[in-house]
């Protein structure tokens, strides 16, 4: 755990009591500090309780002693309206902060890097760590990406923080300031929160704040938020600029082009890897994470052939287009996490043809935005509460189907058809569409279920020696 040691002996409040608040009690607790929690939720101020923190109510309570509240960044402190603690704190002069800025005080000698965008973080992010750590590299990585940072072990001189960075954690982190920033892209999201789309791009671009030479900014370029901002840093030229694109050739960066992944960052337009051997970051909203994540771990000093060699050996994110087994060619992809249309279109967008498993309870958009990849689906298979109403878009379609109930029947069905057909390219795709709590706790526990059938069909398949299996990923 972090040693916040220059908090030792000081008054100091946690607001907000979730995974990662709980973990910024503790670690001040253990360096020394008084700490005080609170959180608006009574069950989570019991376990705070439970572990002999003391819960103050910080809406009454006497804060005339406190310089510093470590806030929650998803408790809202300006838009669209503030919390009361966040209004009385800033009445009294006392400082909001996030766990990353206490990191960022407590390790002043490792490296920085900073992953935002509104979509791809956690990807990007993680694939960066697992670069660094397979060229030797000590690296920890977390922040939004769910990993608490003060619960990271002393990272010290020659170590990386490599750290997802929401809107909410940006506009409450001060100090630190990246050696590599990376920004993806900006599409509206999170706006109540940030009172409009220009607080919320305001908001994305601290990730760049008070960088120099030689400090590199990461950014794409395919959309016109992050042209403009792109635009802007090359005209101030503070530092290092490198351009991604998923979209074809950026002067001067990194791009997706022809089915290559190409380095510009030279003025060479070298090809450096085929994008499709690297079976964990299909599609182009992948070829975006690949171009940043490359362009970052070079930035960091690595060789070009230590970064493609990881890149290939990435499994992914867990839920998120997972390839979780293969067996005669048709490959099996766990997109447990595409709770909604918007989605699975990712995912639908990726692979042709596609033995598509959805179902469960539906969101209020259902399957709306989906018509144009449905000719990619060669047969769907139905599960759980939204059966009936997916039997009935998919009809409109004239997508065939097969109504399954459960997870365990539609894997064994859309596995059973794939491998009977043997397409090129095939894929078996649990890609719901919609929430799990139909049937399961989780998409979590829905993914890990598919995972496990999976396992056993492609275990089962072996043992007959029937074709080739590549075996579970």
């Amino acid at each position: 755990m972090i040693d916040l040691f220059y908090m030792q002996e000081l008054p100091v409040a946690v607001m907000g009591l979730g995974k990662s608040g709980l973990a910024t009690a503790r670690a001040l607790r253990d360096s020394g500090a008084e700490v005080r929690v609170w959180d608006d939720n009574p069950t989570s101020r019991a376990a705070a309780e439970a572990e002999g923190f003391a819960v103050v109510d910080l809406a009454s309570a006497d804060l005339s002693d406190l310089t510093t509240i470590v806030w929650s960044p998803g408790i809202p402190h300006t838009h669209p309206k503030p919390h009361p603690v966040a209004e009385r704190a800033r009445a009294l002069g006392i400082e909001l902060i996030c766990d990353i800025e206490l990191l960022g005080r407590a390790e002043r000698d490792c490296a920085f890097i900073g992953i935002t965008g509104t979509n791809g973080k956690s990807t990007t992010t993680t694939l960066i760590g697992h670069i660094l750590a397979a060229a030797g590299r000590k690296a920890a990585v977390g922040g939004n990406l769910g990993t608490p940072v003060l619960t990271f072990d002393h990272i010290g001189s020659g170590g990386t923080c490599v750290l997802e960075m929401s809107s909410y954690q940006l506009e409450l982190t001060h100090s630190i300031t990246f050696d590599i920033a990376v920004l993806l892209n900006i599409t509206p999201d999170h706006l109540a929160r940030h009172g409009g789309m220009e607080g919320y791009i305001a908001a994305k671009k601290l990730i760049f704040h008070r960088q120099t030479w030689p400090r590199t900014a990461v950014i794409g370029v395919d959309d016109e938020h992050c042209r403009k901002i792109h635009a802007d840093l090359v005209a101030a030229g503070d530092q290092r600029i490198w351009p991604i694109s998923a979209q074809g050739p950026v002067a001067g960066g990194v791009y997706a082009a022809d089915g290559w992944l190409v380095d510009d960052t030279d003025g060479e337009a070298a090809k450096v890897v085929e994008l499709s051997g690297l079976p964990s970051l299909l599609g182009a909203h992948n070829w975006q994470n690949a171009a940043a994540a490359f362009a970052t771990c070079k930035a960091a000093g690595l060789p070009v052939p230590a970064i493609v060699a990881a890149m290939a050996t990435f499994p992914g994110l867990a839920h998120r287009q997972q390839l979780v087994g293969t067996a005669s060619g048709v490959r099996f992809v766990n997109d447990s996490k595409a709770t909604n249309a918007d989605a699975t279109e990712k995912a639908l967008a990726t692979f042709d043809p596609i033995y598509w498993i959805l179902g469960g309870q539906a969101k209020d958009t259902g399957l709306n935005g989906l018509e144009g990849y449905m000719g990619r689906v060669r047969h769907a298979f139905l599960i759980g509460e939204a059966q009936e109403q997916f039997a009935a878009w998919l009809d409109a379609q004239g997508v065939a189907y097969t109504r399954c109930g459960t997870l365990d029947v539609a894997t064994a069905k859309a596995a059973g058809l794939a491998l009977a057909e043997r397409l090129e390219g095939s894929c078996v795709l649990l890609s719901p569409a919609c929430a799990s709590w139909d049937q399961f706790a989780n998409f979590e526990k829905r993914g890990e279920a598919f995972a496990v059938y999976v396992a056993n069909i492609v275990a089962a398949h072996e043992s007959t020696g029937d074709g080739t299996s590549g075996g579970v990923a």
